[in-house]
C-alpha cells in the first residue's frame, strides 16, 4: 500500500517499510502545496531516528490530478528509490521510497534535516555569496557524474521537442497558466514580460527544443535557495521533483536568476567561471562563450517557472514568494537581453 494522506502514515505502515517496530507515530506538523508533507515524531526501535520527512500526495484534490498528469511526484520517488544512493552531493537520507508509475501513487520517508541541524539559507543572508560559490562546485560534481549517461526514464521529463502525449499535455497547460499570469500581472510589469509569455504561448514546443540543445546530464532543476540546505559548510540539495535531462547550465542559470538582483548582476560572472573551473577539473569544456548563451536561455526558462508559479496563486507556494521571483526573473531577462537571443535562434 501507498500511503495517500497522512493518517494513512500508520506505526504498522511505518514498522513494514522500515524493517523495524515502531510502536508510536505522531504527526507533528503537515501541510500541502506541490506535494503533501508532514513532518513525523516516531517511538522505534534505536536504528531509527526519533523523526522523519514524509513527502506524499497533495491534500487538494485538483493540485493532486496536476500532479498525476505532470508525473512530478513519481519522478521524485524514483529519483530517491533507484539514484538517491549514487549521487556525487549532499541530499536527504532515503529511509523508504516508493511510488506506481501507472497510478501515480508515490510516498516517501526521508531525513529530518531540521532534526539533523542542517541551516536551511535565505536569499538576503549575508553569506549567500558564499553558498552560491559552494553550490557552483557541487553542481559541477553532479552533472559531470551524469554527462551522457542520464537514465531512460528521465529522457521525457525536460521541455523538450518530443512528440509525447505527456509531452504535448504539459505544454498546453503550462501556455494555459503563462496565459493567466499575462492576464494578471502583464499591466503592471515591463514590456519584456508580455513579449516573452506571448512568445512561450505561440512557440513552446520550440523553446524546449533550444533547451534541450547541447551536451545533456542530470539536473536537479529547480535549485533556488528554498530548495537547498547546508550541513556544516557544504550545500545540499532536497526537492527533486523536477530533476531531467538538460545541459547543466540550466541549474546555473535558475539558481543565478532567483537571487536578489543586485547580487546576480554583482557575482554572475564569477560564478559562471566558478562553474566552468569545477567542471573541467573533471574533464569537461564549457566554452565562456557557450555558458553564456545558455546562462541567457535558461533565464527564459526561470522565468516560466517563476511566473506560473505566481499566477497559481497560493496553490504551490506563499504567494508573494512566487510575485517576488517572477518580478527578478523578468528583470533578468531585460538584464541579458534573452528575447533578443530567443529571436535570434528562433528565425
Amino acid at each position: 500500500m501507498i500511503p495517500s494522506v497522512v493518517e494513512d502514515l500508520t506505526p504498522a505502515w511505518l514498522s513494514e517499510v522500515l524493517g523495524a517496530e515502531v510502536a508510536q507515530v505522531e504527526i507533528v506538523d503537515s501541510h500541502s502545496g506541490t506535494t503533501g508533507r508532514a513532518r513525523l515524531r516516531v517511538v522505534a526501535e534505536p536504528q531509527l531516528p526519533t523523526t522523519l520527512f514524509a513527502k506524499i500526495q497533495p491534500f487538494d484534490p485538483e493540485q493532486r490530478d496536476y500532479l498525476r498528469m505532470i508525473g512530478m511526484g513519481v519522478v521524485e520517488a524514483r529519483f530517491y528509490a533507484e539514484l538517491g544512493p549514487s549521487v556525487p552531493v549532499r541530499i536527504p537520507r532515503v529511509w523508504h521510497s516508493s511510488f506506481d508509475d501507472d497510478g501515480g501513487d508515490f510516498v516517501m520517508l526521508l531525513e529530518d534535516l531540521e532534526g539533523s541541524g542542517c541551516r536551511f539559507p535565505a536569499a538576503d543572508d549575508a553569506d549567500t555569496a558564499e553558498v552560491a560559490e559552494s553550490l557552483m562546485t557541487e553542481l559541477a560534481a553532479l552533472h559531470a557524474a551524469f554527462a551522457g549517461q542520464t537514465p531512460e526514464w528521465l529522457r521525457d521529463r525536460a521541455l523538450g521537442a518530443t512528440d509525447s502525449d505527456r509531452q504535448g499535455a504539459r505544454l498546453a497547460r503550462l501556455a494555459d497558466i503563462v496565459q493567466s499570469a499575462l492576464d494578471q500581472f502583464a499591466t503592471e510589469m515591463p514590456d519584456a514580460f508580455r513579449h516573452v509569455g506571448q512568445l512561450f504561448i505561440s512557440r513552446g514546443r520550440d523553446i524546449g527544443a533550444l533547451w534541450n540543445a547541447g551536451e545533456l546530464t542530470l539536473v536537479h532543476g529547480d535549485d533556488h535557495v528554498r530548495n537547498l540546505f547546508l550541513d556544516g559548510g557544504r550545500v545540499g540539495f532536497f526537492d527533486w521533483a523536477v530533476v531531467c535531462e538538460a545541459p547543466g547550465m540550466r541549474d546555473v542559470s535558475y539558481f543565478l536568476t532567483k537571487m536578489t538582483t543586485e547580487v546576480r548582476r554583482e557575482c554572475q560572472d564569477s560564478l559562471i567561471a566558478r562553474y566552468r573551473a569545477a567542471i573541467a577539473d573533471r574533464g569537461i569544456v564549457l566554452e565562456q562563450h557557450e555558458a553564456y548563451d545558455q546562462y541567457r536561455l535558461f533565464s527564459v526558462y526561470s522565468w516560466l517557472s517563476a511566473t506560473t508559479t505566481a499566477a497559481m496563486g497560493s496553490a504551490w507556494h506563499p504567494s508573494s514568494i512566487g510575485y517576488q521571483s517572477m518580478q527578478r526573473a523578468t528583470k533578468a531577462i531585460i538584464d541579458l537581453e534573452a528575447l533578443d537571443l530567443l529571436a535570434e535562434r528562433l528565425g
